[in-house]
């Protein structure tokens, strides 16, 4: 009895670094498939701008799809320069809503629809597309409605002062209402857009696509900085190299619209937009 006790004494001690070495080696392999998940398959983003308006709003939560379009750098956490250019590259089509490192400074994610494909001559015509010379399809449709909340305020024009885009519907909720547009793009990708006030980038010079380039708009014509102004920190990002491509949007997760407080958890089930969940590209 003596002679085994401190045999079993001895044994309990050197089982416990052995438990907290394999508890470290679990933990190391999570956080390596976390960082490949998110960096080769899936990411998600959030919303945090209007500029998408109405297929995206502020407040959505959306998964994207990162081997579309290859890999580069920007693929990896903090944009670590592990990979020296894009490998897998593959082009866009007209109309996908992508993720990329915003011109010039490339290091801030933002989200658009492409437009243009190189070679391709862009303009805008009083308010209507032109591709090639060709006017895109811009058809009229049912105004868009939103309610006004903390993640939503209603767009005040800046040339028709007039016009008052908050309204309140007849059962007493205030929303947004704006006219909407479907564009249809010639690969036949359809989508809609907003038009909500005559502006300068309404009418533009025809920009040429470069050779590995993209020209990027948000859907929300009048309240996006996009490939229509210059590559100029917090104001447009002109044309946009396809190395700068993130991913693809692909399926929204959840939206809220910033009504939730963390002291109140039936919030966070009141402030979510429960009918934005599921909507895909």
């Amino acid at each position: 009895m003596t002679e085994t006790a401190p045999a079993a004494a001895k044994d309990s001690t050197s089982a416990k670094p052995k438990k907290e070495e394999n508890f470290f080696v679990f933990l190391l392999k999570l956080v390596l498939i976390v960082v490949v998940f998110r960096s080769f398959i899936f990411a998600p983003f959030n919303i945090p701008s209007e500029s998408m308006l109405p297929r995206l709003v502020k407040g959505d939560y959306l998964l994207a799809a990162k081997w579309p379009y290859g890999f580069s750098r920007y693929s990896l956490p903090f944009s670590l320069p592990l990979i020296p250019k894009r490998i897998l590259a593959h082009q866009p089509e007209r109309g996908d809503v992508v993720i990329f490192k915003a011109p010039p400074t490339n290091d801030v994610d933002y989200i658009k629809r492409v437009i243009g494909l190189p070679g391709d001559q862009i303009q805008m015509v009083d308010g209507q597309l032109h591709i090639n010379g060709q006017p895109v399809p811009k058809v009229r449709i049912a105004d868009f409605q939103i309610p006004v909340s903390a993640n939503t305020s209603c767009y005040r024009p800046i040339y028709e002062r007039e016009r008052n885009y908050e309204v309140t519907r007849p059962d007493g909720v205030r929303v947004c209402s704006y006219p909407r547009y479907r564009e249809t793009l010639p690969n036949g990708k359809s989508y809609d857009v907003l038009d909500l006030d005559r502006t300068g980038q309404d009418n533009t010079p025809v920009y040429v696509v470069p050779e590995g380039s993209l020209f990027l708009m948000g859907d929300n014509r009048d309240n996006s900085l996009d490939s229509r102004f210059p590559a100029v920190p917090g104001q447009g990002i002109g044309i946009v190299p396809q190395a700068n491509l993130v991913g693809r949007a692909t399926i929204v997760m959840f939206s809220t619209d910033g009504s939730a407080e963390w002291v109140k958890p039936w919030t966070w089930f009141t402030a979510a937009r429960w009918h934005r969940i599921g909507g895909t590209f």
